[in-house]
């Protein structure tokens, strides 16, 4: 759970908890304790590196809420929007343009989203 807070936020992962119900709790403990608690607490990607590896993977997968929500993350992992920008380059070659195309789409709405609410230039 402290890497999941430390890449998503508490107000997240306090979101994610109070949405919980019976039927999904063993799902939110799933994710948890794999992909948090393993795949993330990991010692040979950097979170930045991580972040962008997991971004380019919801995009090429066309996962457009996952995707937004991970580029909201790199304020805690150390990715920057031009490292994001890079990466979706790698899924238009990869997965294909029309993935990297709707991915970047949302990437910019949600850098637009995050310097509207924190008065930050672009980085």
């Amino acid at each position: 759970m402290a890497m999941r807070r430390r890449v998503l936020g508490d107000a997240h992962v306090e979101r994610a908890g109070a949405a919980t119900t019976a039927f999904d709790a063993p799902f939110q403990r799933f994710i948890t304790e794999g992909a948090w608690g393993t795949l993330w607490a990991g010692d040979q990607l950097t979170l930045r590196e991580r972040s962008l590896v997991t971004i380019a993977l919801l995009a090429a997968l066309g996962q457009d809420e996952e995707v937004a929500m991970h580029v909201r993350a790199t304020r805690n992992t150390g990715a920057s929007e031009r490292d994001v920008a890079e990466a979706l380059m790698h899924v238009a070659v990869y997965a294909g343009v029309p993935a990297a195309n709707h991915a970047i789409k949302i990437a910019k709405r949600t850098f637009a989203e995050m310097r509207d609410e924190t008065g930050e230039t672009g980085r």
